[in-house]
């Protein structure tokens, strides 16, 4: 960018044109942000950004109207004789207090649990602070969306590479062959995988090479691909073990550099003896021969990768589905190398990524505790969110009393969250971290509210973490918030932290309790945080996540470590480059990159290798009538964006979509309402039929079930849907990993009388 067009950019909270980054979801897109008259005129994207080079999604156009909204909450509420009133943040703080302090000191902070959404990746405060929450509040266990996600991702890189976020990523923009298993970067822009216009990409792969798309569901990815493979639900560990058979079994496996690096490759071919493609064939829906020639393709091809995403990880194997996913790119030779499956460099290190205490070797050691009601095993430090339910209802020692969320929407958004909902007004203490009433928050009893993305900073933290490229990219805030002495996030968060240790909320030493958390993650990097706080002392850069955010770059890959590499990255060097700075693509890692003791890749974990006789039961089970999978949808995110007027505008898409040859055995037509029946529940909902999914599989959306009395969703109530959630039973899950299994789930279908 020139210095004549620098100039042009406006100061925050001043009309003109910003900058700014989306923090709506992995592809992190440069936007330009046009504001006239203190409101957002036009967004579209930057063509000078130097990862996303223009690309926009429509939900990264939409953010004007987010910040706009006028449902979201811009002063702290606190619920009186069941109505809601404004009050200053001295009152709310010190209302948390009332109802939190009890709690704690009559049952212990056992009794306190808090629940983290999925913002808190996206966002630049949480994703920074939710660590001194959970951290050094003493709250012993909290509930994420994690284990409806990637937990089973989690666990196997945990398992193989001895970090629980050391996730390598396809190199799509290098590659010539990419696979892709149950992930539709058409609707999500990608997910554990970090790229601009992921769906270009892949259209450039096409030119040079194939795509492949294993799915039970032709989604809009699959139809621009070269070929798609419908397969049944909950198989792909099957089919990734029938090809694990062909790579050893007609001595395929191709290891090269990566031989020294690696442990377990014997175990790993008795294993898959037991598994051609003959015995998977069925049960997966793939021919036995189509299975070998994937194998064969994958080793043939020079640059080649398979990616496996969120269909892999949330069903009832996704424990082993991910882990072969990444065992088929070892032995195929696509691992650690440009063009095949990669670990990222992040220009800046996520305060996420740090080693679980006790676990820091890979070691499964798992089941360190278990829930109290349903004796559900601790993994990586978190049990199924689906418990948290039965937590609070259940009576007795270590019962729920006292739920923080932050930034979540668990009701609709987690196995069985009807039941959540109904227990929440049970709980003597509920305190929300939002920017919405919803259908969570409702039940609170006080709601802090949080800046709007535009009234922050932004600079992502853990997504860096599965970006095909190392950027760096900061935002300065569009507007100033409507109140100027408000807290920010991070202090909200503090304050809380103190609480749950003993200090009234609204007399917490924030500074303090920040400075600690600083000198944390400076003794992590080997430097001394009271030190470097003092030379910290004469700059802007006193305390909150931007002290935070130059720390993580200085000692990153390109960092000047403090004056240790001259010319290195510091937030202020970032700062004078507002279309980023790109520091290049992915480079081979191993063996820097792993945590194991023997510092190798664990190709055959014992942890995992246990769950196998479960996959071999699942290949004799009588096939379902049906089974349901979910889908996403390019305009929606979970059910964060549902109230945002310009992407909620055209045809219903809360629908089942149903196989033509289903739909005539049900006697039912595109627009009729059937009632879906699983062991979770039932729910009433319009059908779509198409030509575009398995026989035998039927498909809802994630994250609708609005309308519910006492929420302020103006638009989002105006098309409900309904929650599909309802049909998620608790205790379907992948055993490994706790993850909540919310594809491959038996349902039946009946016609709704008239």
């Amino acid at each position: 960018m020139t210095t004549e067009s620098l100039n042009l950019l406006a100061g925050v909270g001043e009309d003109g044109r910003h900058l700014y980054t989306c923090p709506l979801c992995e592809a992190m897109c440069g936007l330009e942000i046009q504001v006239a008259d203190g409101q957002v005129a036009s967004i579209r994207g930057n063509r000078e950004d130097t990862w996303s080079r223009g690309h926009i999604c429509p939900k990264g156009a939409s953010l004007g109207a987010v910040h706009h909204d006028p449902d979201r909450i811009h002063r702290p509420m606190i619920k009186v004789d069941g109505e809601w009133q404004e009050v200053s943040w001295e009152a709310a703080f010190k209302r948390c207090t009332e109802l939190l302090a009890p709690v704690i000191e009559k049952y212990g902070i056992g009794a306190v649990t808090c629940y983290t959404g999925n913002p808190l990746a996206h966002s630049f405060s949480l994703g920074r602070y939710t660590g001194v929450l959970l951290g050094m509040s003493g709250i012993p266990l909290s509930y994420s969306p994690g284990t409806v996600d990637q937990w089973p991702k989690n666990l196997s890189s945990h398992l193989m590479y001895g970090g629980w976020w050391s996730f390598p990523v396809p190199d799509i923009e290098r590659t010539d062959l990419l696979m892709v298993m149950g992930a539709n970067p058409a609707a999500s822009q990608g997910s554990l995988l970090a790229a601009p216009d992921v769906m270009g990409i892949i259209d450039a792969i096409r030119k040079r090479g194939r795509v492949i798309v294993i799915d039970p569901v032709r989604t809009a990815t699959a139809a621009r691909a070269d070929e798609w493979l419908p397969i049944t639900p909950g198989t792909d560990a099957a089919l990734l073990l029938g090809m694990t058979h062909t790579l050893f079994d007609e001595d395929l496996v191709t290891l090269g550099e990566l031989a020294p690096h690696l442990d377990g490759l014997d175990r790993l071919r008795a294993v898959a003896a037991d598994w051609p493609p003959e015995r998977v064939a069925g049960v997966t829906g793939i021919d036995a021969e189509r299975i070998r020639a994937l194998a064969r393709e994958l080793v043939r091809t020079e640059r080649a990768v398979v990616y496996g995403r969120i269909g892999t990880c949330n069903q009832e194997f996704g424990s082993l589905a991910s882990w072969l996913v990444d065992v088929v790119n070892i032995l195929t030779g696509h691992f650690d190398k440009p063009g095949g499956s990669m670990f990222p460099r992040p220009a800046a290190w996520s305060v996420t990524v740090q080693p679980i205490p006790g676990l820091e070797d890979g070691a499964p050691e798992f089941g360190r505790f278990r829930t109290r009601v349903r004796g559900a095993k601790e993994v990586l430090g978190q049990v199924p969110v689906s418990c948290l339910a039965e937590e609070i209802a259940t009576p007795g020692e270590g019962q729920i009393r006292a739920l923080i969320t932050v930034a979540g929407n668990p009701v609709l958004s987690t196995p069985a969250g009807h039941t959540l909902d109904e227990v929440l007004p049970s709980l003597d203490a509920m305190i929300s971290v939002d920017l919405w009433l919803n259908e969570t928050t409702r039940h609170a009893d006080v709601i802090l509210p949080a800046p709007s993305p535009l009234e922050q900073p932004h600079h992502d933290d853990l997504i860096l973490n599965f970006a095909v490229n190392s950027i760096a990219n900061y935002s300065a805030p569009v507007f100033e918030p409507e109140d100027r002495n408000r807290p920010q996030e991070w202090e909200i968060l503090i304050r809380l932290t103190g609480l749950c240790t003993g200090t009234p909320a609204e007399d917490v030493d924030v500074a303090a309790i920040d400075d600690g958390f600083f000198d944390y993650m400076a003794f992590t990097q080997g430097l001394d945080g009271a030190e470097l706080r003092r030379n910290y002392s004469s700059t802007d850069l006193t305390g909150g996540p931007e002290r935070i955010l130059d720390l993580t770059l200085r000692t990153g890959p390109f960092g000047d470590r403090y004056g240790e590499n001259p010319g290195g990255l510091t937030l202020e060097k970032l700062k004078a480059e507002p279309n980023g700075i790109n520091f290049g693509p992915m480079v081979p890692r191993v063996p820097d990159v792993l945590g194991t003791a023997d510092k190798k890749i664990r190709l055959a974990p014992q942890y995992l290798l246990d769950d196998l006789p479960r996959l071999a039961a699942r290949l004799d089970r009588a096939p379902d009538e049906l089974v349901l999978v979910s889908r996403r949808h390019l305009r929606s995110n979970n059910s964060w964006l549902h109230n945002v007027g310009p992407l909620m505008k055209g045809r219903d898409r809360c629908t089942l979509l149903m196989h033509t040859d289903d739909a005539t055995k049900h006697g039912v037509a595109t627009g009729d309402v059937v009632t879906v029946t699983s062991a979770g529940g039932h729910i009433d909902v319009p059908v779509e039929v198409t030509g575009a999914i398995k026989p035998g599989v039927v498909s809802m959306p994630h994250g609708w079930g609005h309308g519910k009395p006492g929420t302020r969703m103006s638009v989002a109530n105006d098309s409900p849907g309904v929650n599909t959630n309802v049909l998620s039973p608790p205790n379907f899950i992948d055993e490994p990993s706790g993850n909540g299994a919310l594809n491959g789930i038996p349902v039946t279908v009946t016609a709704k009388a008239t």
